[in-house]
């Protein structure tokens, strides 16, 4: 009678030897090294010494001296940093909402499928953002003169008075116009890529349950893609708060207009190259920094909390 033998217990596995075990640690820091490098290079350490500037002062007597927050004290007293800082905000808080609603507006005329020819419209509306920033103000910049450019010719032809599009009550408008412009393609796109992911079965769920147009946008298409309209608002947002080639630019046809400080990023540049007061110039950009940061972060906790 044969007797049945258990199977013979496997060998327990070797563990691998050290150096074998040193070698795979490193391997993934090979992989995001050159990222790290890089990373500490263009934005860690300009960010670390421009907070070490903050912290001096190049005085007359004595040379670049240690002054703890003295900038940072100085600038929040600063008359110039808060109306350059309210005027963007104001530029935010009216120029964004009708760049992302505009961008909203065609993405989901695009997504619809009733839109005939909508590959020529989606190339046309995002070719305004492969188009330069300073080609983009310069072109409007002329546009706008009312004694050289299209405004003045119209004045002339019609025989009206149209406003000054680069005077004191209208410049900031003129800006947000230019931007809207620019980026308004841009934004678009970041909708509509986001639309073309929602799974099909939703809207033939809606279709069965007799969900009109309006209804299927509101309860389906604009949950689905929040992310993508947070994304899009921090973005402009950041963008917003570094408003500097637009205003710089349009400065040369609007000079008793545009002044220095007219925004953040502006007065900080006239401070450190005009003025030379590099110290205080990176205590504000410092500031700014963290506005902007503490405001973007506020705008993804709200726009990212369930059931907002």
């Amino acid at each position: 009678m044969t007797t049945l033998q258990p199977p013979a217990a496997a060998e327990p596995r070797s563990a691998p030897p050290p150096a074998k075990r040193d070698r795979r640690s490193w391997t993934g820091w090979g992989f995001i090294g050159p990222f790290v490098a890089v990373f500490a290079l263009v934005f860690l350490a300009p960010i670390a010494y421009s907070i070490y500037l903050s912290l001096y002062r190049n005085q007359l007597i004595g040379g670049n001296s240690f002054v703890g927050l003295d900038n940072y004290t100085q600038a929040l007293q600063d008359d110039q940093f808060w109306q350059s800082l309210a005027r963007v905000a104001l530029f935010l808080c009216v120029q964004v909402p009708i760049m992302l609603g505009i961008a909203l507006l065609v993405a989901l005329a695009l997504d619809s499928g009733r839109l005939y020819g909508k590959n020529f419209f989606r190339i046309s509306i995002f070719l305004p953002y492969a188009v330069p920033a300073v080609v983009a103000t310069l072109m409007w910049g002329f546009m706008y003169g009312n004694q050289f450019g299209l405004i003045g010719d119209l004045n002339d032809a019609l025989g009206t008075s149209i406003p000054d599009p680069l005077s004191a009550d209208w410049v900031l408008a003129s800006i947000g116009n230019i931007v809207t412009w620019e980026f308004m393609g841009y934004n678009m796109l970041i909708f509509y890529s986001a639309l073309r992911v929602i799974p099909s079965s939703l809207y033939e769920a809606a279709e069965i349950d007799g969900a009109g147009q309006f209804r299927v946008i509101t309860a389906i298409k604009l949950p689905a893609i929040r992310g993508a309209l947070v994304i899009a608002t921090i973005f402009s947002i950041i963008g917003s708060f570094q408003l500097f080639n637009e205003p710089s630019i349009l400065r040369n046809l609007a000079k008793n207009t545009i002044t220095t400080d007219y925004t953040p990023n502006f007065y900080t540049y006239a401070l450190s190259f005009n003025g030379q007061q590099h110290n205080y110039s990176a205590a504000v950009a410092i500031i700014m920094g963290l506005i902007t940061m503490v405001i973007a972060y506020v705008v993804q906790l709200r726009g990212m909390r369930k059931g907002a």
